[in-house]
Formats: structure tokens, sequence, C-alpha cells
């Protein structure tokens, strides 16, 4: 099969292309911006290789995305291309509407124009597998859990804009017959995270002996699911799911988040013993929440599992070792990042915008 996918600059996204280029036959096409959070280093462990091609474009580009569809011919898109940083869409929602929304209209309608050519065996095996998020359900109670039927209410820029990119590809099948599959995923981590998210900050923050941030009380709680875990079910729904279904994907992880930084920081006190940090615990700092804050998250995986024969394989505890000991071992990665500028400063406090400066106009 070859695959289109979007985004696979991305910590997602290189994950899948990493899982499609060593364990299967699958071509792939990397179609990224290049963002401030992409980086083709995540790939160089499995290239080169001639299964592999790379575009660098924008998914919102129309010609750019008509040009690629039509030299490449592929069998199936996998859309993982968004802007997914809460804090930074409470900053910045333009770039989170410009991207997750009127990018993945494009994408939809390059897609449905390529597929409108294909010959009718070929169109019969096309499909578009649109990757979201759990965030646009919004936020749960103590006890129950987000399922596919489950009605959308997101609270965040974000998430609105991950919603909304869900509807549309919900109705470029049920209207123009466009054969798709979604999947709605928890909370990943792992190997390759840019550090924005809550674990690498985390773990970056404990190497050297800063401050790590928590969030309110860090009394929230969100299912972790391993990024390996979640690669090997994106291609278990793109190769099996049906047409016109939605799959859920969760870790069956669900920690409170200060639950999960203790865990992190005990992990790394066994890991380097002999740090000057340790007991690196003692590093934690309370922070104001970030505004809207959605107190749980947790998805019931069930579908998946029934249906496609997917389970999560690593535990949040394995996978929390694994991840730290990524990092310990290839400070090479993200210490590139942040030679590139990346500070890892707050953001998503919602300060209010400038009133716009009136002009210095006089009226004769």
């Amino acid at each position: 099969m070859r695959i289109l996918v979007t985004g696979g600059a991305g910590f997602i996204g290189s994950s899948v292309i990493r899982l499609c280029l060593r364990h299967t036959g699958h071509e792939i096409i990397n179609l990224d911006k290049l963002t401030y959070a992409s980086d083709l280093r995540s790939l160089d462990e499995v290239l080169p290789t001639s299964r592999y091609a790379f575009e660098q474009g924008d998914i919102g580009d129309r010609a750019a995305v008509d040009r690629i569809f039509d030299k490449y011919a592929p069998d199936a898109v996998m859309h993982l291309a968004a802007e997914s940083h809460v804090d930074r869409s409470i900053d910045g929602p333009a770039a989170f509407i410009q991207t997750n929304i009127v990018g993945t209209y494009t994408l939809l309608e390059a897609a449905r124009r390529y597929s409108g050519k294909l010959s009718a065996e070929k169109k019969a095996k096309f499909r578009f597998h649109h990757v979201s998020t759990d965030e646009v359900f919004g936020s749960l109670g103590e006890s129950d859990f987000f399922t596919e039927i489950s009605p959308y209410a997101p609270n965040s820029p974000y998430s609105a804009s991950k919603a909304s990119s869900d509807m549309l590809v919900r109705a470029w099948h049920h209207t123009f017959g466009l054969p798709v599959v979604t999947s709605n995923c928890s909370n990943n981590y792992g190997p390759y995270q840019f550090p924005e998210k809550l674990i690498p900050v985390v773990i970056l923050a404990a190497l050297s002996g800063k401050p790590i941030p928590v969030y309110g009380t860090g009394s929230n709680v969100r299912d972790w699911l391993f990024v390996e875990d979640h690669a090997r079910a994106l291609l278990a729904v793109l190769e099996r799911g049906r047409i016109g279904e939605t799959y859920n994907i969760g870790g069956r992880n669900e920690l409170r988040n200060i639950d999960l930084v203790k865990l992190l920081c005990g992990t790394l006190d066994s890991l380097l013993p002999h740090s000057p940090h340790c007991k690196h615990e003692n590093l934690l700092t309370f922070v104001t929440d970030r505004p809207g804050h959605d107190q749980r998250y947790a998805i019931d995986a069930s579908k998946i599992e029934r249906e496609l024969g997917w389970r999560p394989e690593v535990n949040v505890e394995e996978g929390i070792r694994r991840t730290i000991r990524w990092y310990i071992e290839n400070r090479w990665w993200w210490q590139g990042i942040q030679a590139r500028g990346f500070t890892g400063d707050r953001l998503g406090l919602a300060q209010a915008p400038e009133a716009p400066k009136k002009a210095n106009v006089t009226i004769k």
C-alpha cells in the first residue's frame, strides 16, 4: 500500500512512519510543512529507503496537495498534520483554525478530486484516515468514559478546531461518498515528543534541576497511551477499519497529573541515583492552572479491541521508563531543539489581546 502521511515529521506521524518502514511493506509519502514541532531527524533511524519520499508543503495549499496526489497516486491518506498544543491555541487560535479546519477541508477536497479519477478497482480500495483526539468530547466526570457516540463538547480553541475537522470528515463521507475512517486518541507520550508537552517538560526540567511545573493542584486526570501502541492502532484502523466508522484509541492508563509527575520523578531517581537533583520530586512547583482546563479524559477502547484485535501493550510504568531512558540517551535530539531557540516558556495564560490602536487621523 502507498500511504500519504500528512504531518509525518511530527511526534505521532514519525512513529507511524517508523512502524511502516520497519515492519510492513508499505510505501510512504511524508507531507509536512516543517513547523516548529516537526523534526525530520525523528526518521533518521529508518532512512534511507526507496519506500519513502518527503514533500515539504502545507495541507492548506490546494495546488501543492493536488500535485502530490497526482505525482504519487497514493492508495490511502493518513491525516495527522495539525496544530496540537492547547496552550498555544489559547495564545494564538488563528493557526489552529487555519491548519486544523481549513487545511483539513483542503485535503478532503483534494482527496475527493483524486479518488474520483481512480479506476473502479482502485477507488474501492482507497481510504482517508482522519486522526483526531479525545479532547473533542470535553471533560468527563469521575467514573464515565468517552465512547464513539459521546457528544462533542470542546472547551479549548485546539479541541474546537479538531472537532470541526472531525465534522468535515464526517460530512465529506455522507455527502460526497469519500471513504473515510476516523480515530480519536487519548494523551500520547514516548520518544521524539516535542518538549512543550507535559511528560518531556517534566523530564527535561528534572534533568537540568529546574522547577517542574504542575498546573493547578495536579488533580486533572488523563489516560496515557504510549505512542508506539498508538501507531499500531492507527495502522489497524487504516488497513481494517470499517468505512464511515470512528474508533477510540486509549491506553487504559488513567492517572492524575500529580501522580504522573511523581511517577516520572521516582523513575528518574531510580535511573539516575547519583544525580545532584535527587530527589527529583523536590523540584515540583505548582503554577497557575490552564484556563478552561478539562478535569478528566478517559477512553473506552473496547470497539477497536473487539473489531480490530488491537490492544495497548505498554503500561504506563514501562512506557515512562522507556521514555525517560530515550531522553537521557538522546540528548542530541532535544538539545538540537533548544539550540534552535526553544525555551519552554509557559504559554496559554489567556491574557486579553491588546485593543487595536486608533489611527492618528485628522478629520477636516
